[in-house]
């Protein structure tokens, strides 16, 4: 959406994300393209750089979909990835200066395998017997 929008003028772009950001939450893929090719169709003249964005990007932002057994809210949404992100950056800031490249690369490595070793133990996500039986469904097809 923010690569979408930042072709939209400031004035407009609070009411175009409220027309914009349906296309997401539609109950399946094919109501979502359905959706999305009425809004690109709507606004092709008025925004053709913003609808030119949409539709190259369309495909790969509606793959959620072809999970059904997983939440799509769990992986509609990069949040999690910027939240790691921005807990990298923090507890990198806090050192401020590094020796070395390797000592960085030390210090991110250790925070990445704690942080998975506590989604996988504690507070997983996405169930590992989802993950198992989607891999599962993959292989057979």
């Amino acid at each position: 959406m923010r690569n979408i929008l930042a072709h939209i003028p400031s004035r407009e772009k609070e009411s175009f994300a409220s027309r914009l950001k349906p296309i997401w939450l539609q109950p399946d893929y094919t109501t979502a393209m359905n959706y999305a090719d009425s809004l690109m169709d709507e606004y092709e003249e008025k925004y053709p750089d913003a609808m030119k964005v949409l539709a190259e990007g369309l495909e790969d932002s509606l793959q959620f979909f072809h999970f059904e057994q997983i939440d799509p809210r769990k992986i509609s949404s990069t949040n999690i990835l910027e939240r790691l992100n921005r807990e990298i950056r923090r507890r990198t800031s806090v050192v401020g200066v590094f020796p070395n490249q390797d000592s960085y690369i030390r210090l991110v490595t250790s925070y990445l395998m704690e942080y998975h070793e506590d989604w996988s133990i504690g507070r997983s996500y996405i169930s590992p017997t989802i993950l198992q039986e989607i891999q599962e469904q993959r292989k057979a097809a």
